[in-house]
């Protein structure tokens, strides 16, 4: 099939090299030039503007977003609903939040034009493994995609599905991204605790390579985290600083209102905020509150 993909960073481009490399035609644009000429080179077809990258585009058209959530994406939305026809498809693939993504819907179909919302899922490991795609939309509108989705998943028959109405595909993701705060954060507290014994002058690397093979706590996340502590298992040249894309908070505001309890996602996320304190206020006002009741001591600021 023949797509627009509008943004190219390093997800938007490898999901592009992807379809080209599937045999689907790919028109490309982005704010600045150069990854439209990188991907141009590779068989894409490059396009000057959103304008002109619709105008290459056959009808039914179908146009990709892989924008950052919030104006960027609601921007190329309008201006998409403003270039496109009737029964044009309009597919925002990224880390969109459900509740906006109902709304953009709405606005899409009173237009007479399709919206899909993809969560996408995949890193940049998706150009050569794959993207793990939660699809939400109407079934016409996703049929005209699966040559595409059936493409950018691992396997045609696999890592891909449609799971609900418009709003679904971002609200899994959103949960999915949850679930992936609360393993990381597991695995970071299990690898502490086990450098915290230093008189078994544990290998860090060697134990995450066992557990690769045969454990119950294998995963993917395993992986990674094991290539990482083969390079320093010290991990010395990384800042003790954790960002959240935003997704983790969606998914504990969710859990909140439907009053569903969910501890540790939301513990994890409380643990990125607090990488993000050199000096934690409440960590001393805890100190001060134990010396207080039981007497114990208090560590002296600048102390070694």
């Amino acid at each position: 099939m023949k797509l627009g993909m509008v943004g190219l960073g390093r997800m938007g481009a490898n999901m592009a090299r992807r379809l080209l490399r599937g045999g689907h035609e790919v028109v490309v644009f982005n704010r600045t030039r150069g990854p439209v000429d990188e991907l141009a080179a590779e068989g894409a077809i490059p396009s000057d503007s959103l304008a002109d990258l619709v105008s290459k585009l056959d009808a039914p058209r179908v146009v990709w977003l892989m924008l950052p959530a919030g104006d960027p994406t609601e921007e190329h939305v309008q201006r998409c609903m403003d270039l496109l026809q009737l029964g044009d498809v309009i597919v925002d693939g990224g880390n969109s939040n459900f509740n906006e993504t109902l709304r953009r819907a709405s606005l899409v179909s009173a237009r007479g034009l399709h919206f899909v919302d993809v969560g996408t899922s995949g890193g940049i490991w998706g150009l050569t493994e794959g993207y793990s795609l939660m699809v939400g939309g109407q079934p016409a509108a996703v049929a005209l995609l699966r040559p595409a989705l059936e493409t950018l998943a691992p396997a045609p028959d696999r890592g891909w599905g449609h799971v609900g109405p418009n709003g679904a595909g971002h609200f899994v993701k959103m949960v999915h991204n949850g679930i992936e705060y609360g393993m990381m954060q597991a695995y970071a507290e299990g690898f502490e605790i086990m450098r915290a014994r230093r008189d078994f002058a544990l290998d860090m690397h060697q134990i995450a390579t066992i557990w690769q093979h045969g454990s119950v706590v294998r995963s993917w996340l395993l992986d990674l985290t094991a290539d990482a502590l083969a390079e320093d298992q010290h991990l010395s040249a990384i800042a003790p600083y954790v960002s959240d894309s935003g997704e983790g908070r969606w998914t504990v505001f969710e859990a909140i209102n439907l009053d569903v309890p969910a501890p540790v996602i939301t513990l994890a996320l409380q643990m990125r905020f607090v990488s993000r304190q050199d000096d934690s206020y409440a960590a001393r006002l805890l100190a001060a509150m134990r010396a207080g009741f039981g007497g114990h001591p208090v560590k002296k600021a600048n102390e070694g």
